[in-house]
């Protein structure tokens, strides 16, 4: 994987392409390259590295062409490299592949293909795809039915776009498991495995489901399952929030922008959501009826990285709220394991992008084992919110930063949201209702508060700035916190950071303390406090130096560098510590001269298992 883009149309192709892979540069940026048609054949251009590159490449050796494809990669099979870029050819360059996604059996594939006499030039498993659909051309097959052939052959997952030397101006894109649109603009058609690729160049898009194939043309697209033709798909019109992630504007990096975002971005999220009259959450876009809320007996939420620490703090406000047994699972294991789901079951699948390929399969189990489902996403067009039936938006704007910040937040809160609403059909009077609606109403008001102490939390960072290990503890609802906080540091700064529970310091990280390690404790103001006070302690006798986020007002613990955060209920104290350790690990990187936003090794949307 990671990011796709293809254009066939009225002009050149190559500004189209890279204007589209700049805006996928957050998915994958370790290496990239282009593939344009010509009335003089394939032209390929790859390198190592950022799109900054490969545009000097092709500003040395242009790539002439009015339809092309293009990628930018974050590696699966194979080290960074220009070998093993993205876009692959066959041995004869008759036809060019990108390929997200993993192919399993291509091992096998690979091993009959070298042995019928076929030349492997890099490490990946997509060199195999232009292999096997350059063997169907020969056999006369047209594009599609030769795309279509070789993909029966694949075991994995795929969003595949190919381009031909013998039918200029032709695209063939196909889709199993990893995403892929269509688009259409007044200069020609487009493919991409993101919406924000098509910014400027498509006017209505299509996602494809799995099995989808479409042959695109500039005189239009041509539907397929398989090889057989398939009926027409409605390209529907691009909503405007989705056109331009607006720039950095002021900020130095897309992360600190999307941080600052944050009063915003909730706003959003609760516009038009919450009652105070009715003490109530109304989210329509779960369509429950009464009937289906009230059998709910159990609540699974299913999630990876970021989205799962936010299951984790919704696992504490099911329990607190609406008095209903909840667990989180990683979505990864979760149809491995053979989960135990009834149809009354409520599954919660989180998903910033909608497109998380171990979130998706766990989707599709608790969907076939009956359970009620409705996903949280930040993508309405998405697999996940399709496929889901019912789906909540989290309406937190595009985030172009791989370190998600505003979308957890949002996250947070729409899982307070619809705790609230059970807890309403459940047990809640509407004065319970009313406080808690009072409650999440603040918050974005309160975040912006926090977002005000920036300098202080800044100077904190860099006080520490040349320590090399941190553990950030807290108790309850908070305790997921901590475990956000340093996946935010390590993911940007590469240091060591360890999130636990206070109360497991003592059965085993405690032997790490001592005065190199900082201790970063969620000290606010909600159940379990003193608890935390007395670990906290515990650390000191170490001589860790110890950060201590406290409500506004408390007194700060003796001996510690305290942060106070504004006071509110426990849901919204997470989220105000939350948004503080975003801030103090963008500090502690940019202080270290970390790249922030494009940290290595890692990619926005993880789309294979």
């Amino acid at each position: 994987m990671c990011g796709i883009v293809g254009f066939t149309g009225k002009r050149e192709a190559v500004p189209v392409l890279l204007a589209g892979l700049a805006r996928l540069e957050y998915r994958g940026y370790d290496s990239a390259g282009v593939a344009t048609v010509s009335p003089e054949g394939l032209t390929l251009r790859k390198c190592a590295g950022k799109i900054a590159r490969l545009a000097e490449l092709l500003d040395r050796s242009p790539a002439a062409g009015p339809c092309g494809i293009a990628h930018t990669r974050w590696a699966t099979h194979g080290t960074p490299d220009a070998r093993n870029a993205h876009p692959h050819a066959d041995d004869d360059e008759c036809v060019a592949v990108v390929h997200n996604g993993i192919i399993e059996n291509f091992a096998a594939l690979r091993g009959e293909l070298a042995a019928r006499g076929h030349r492997f030039r890099s490490q990946t498993d997509s060199e195999v795809l232009p292999m096997l659909i350059a063997d169907e051309l020969q056999q006369n097959a047209a594009p599609a039915a030769a795309v279509a052939r070789a993909l029966k052959r694949v075991s994995g997952s795929y969003a595949v776009a190919a381009v031909f030397r013998d039918a200029p101006g032709t695209i063939v894109c196909a889709r199993r498991g990893s995403p892929a649109i269509v688009g259409s603009g007044a200069e020609g058609f487009t493919v991409a495995s993101d919406a924000n690729a098509l910014h400027g160049f498509a006017d209505a898009t299509a996602a494809l489901d799995d099995g989808d194939l479409v042959e695109v043309t500039p005189a239009g697209l041509r539907w397929f399952r398989g090889e057989l033709p398939a009926p027409e798909r409605k390209l529907r019109p691009v909503a405007a929030d989705s056109r331009d992630d607006g720039g950095r504007g002021k900020f130095a990096h897309y992360m600190l922008k999307e941080i600052f975002d944050q009063p915003q971005a909730l706003a959003e999220t609760l516009r038009g959501r919450l009652s105070e009259e009715e003490g109530d959450a109304l989210l329509p876009e779960l369509h429950f009826s009464p009937r289906e809320t009230a059998s709910i007996g159990r609540v699974v939420v299913a999630a990876c990285g970021t989205s799962l620490h936010a299951g984790l703090i919704g696992e504490y406000l099911f329990e607190a709220l609406a008095a209903l047994p909840a667990e989180v699972e990683q979505a990864a294991e979760f149809r491995y394991r053979n989960p135990i789901l009834t149809p009354d079951t409520l599954v919660i699948p989180i998903s910033q992008s909608g497109e998380t390929a171990d979130t998706l399969a766990a989707l599709r189990e608790a969907k076939r084992k009956g359970a009620l489902v409705a996903a949280i996403t930040n993508a309405p067009g998405s697999t996940i919110a399709r496929e889901a039936e019912r789906a909540v938006d989290l309406r937190a704007g595009t985030e172009i930063s791989v370190a998600s910040t505003k979308a957890f937040t949002c996250q947070v809160a729409t899982l307070a949201m619809i705790a609230l609403h059970l807890a309403r059909v459940r047990q809640f009077g509407t004065d319970g209702g009313q406080e808690v609606v009072r409650d999440l109403a603040a918050v974005p008001g309160k975040v912006a508060r926090v977002l005000e102490a920036a300098e202080t939390i800044r100077h904190a960072a860099e006080k520490f700035a040349d320590f090399e290990d941190f553990f950030f503890i807290g108790r309850g609802v908070l305790y997921p916190v901590a475990l956000e906080g340093a996946l935010k540091l390590k993911e940007i700064s590469y240091i060591h950071a360890e999130g636990c529970h206070a109360a497991e310091l003592k059965h085993g990280p405690i032997s790490q303390l001592c005065e190199r390690t900082p201790v970063i404790a969620l000290a606010n103001r909600v159940p379990g406090r003193e608890k935390l006070l007395g670990n906290l302690a515990e650390c000191q006798a170490r001589r860790a130096p110890v950060i201590a986020l406290v409500t506004e007002g408390e007194e700060t613990p003796a001996g510690c560098l305290s942060i106070p955060v504004p006071d509110g209920s426990p849901a919204a104290a997470a989220i105000f510590d939350a948004v503080t350790l975003q801030l103090f690990a963008y500090y502690y990187a940019l202080k270290r001269g970390c790249e922030i936003d494009q940290p290595r090794n890692l990619a926005k949307s993880v789309t294979v298992e």
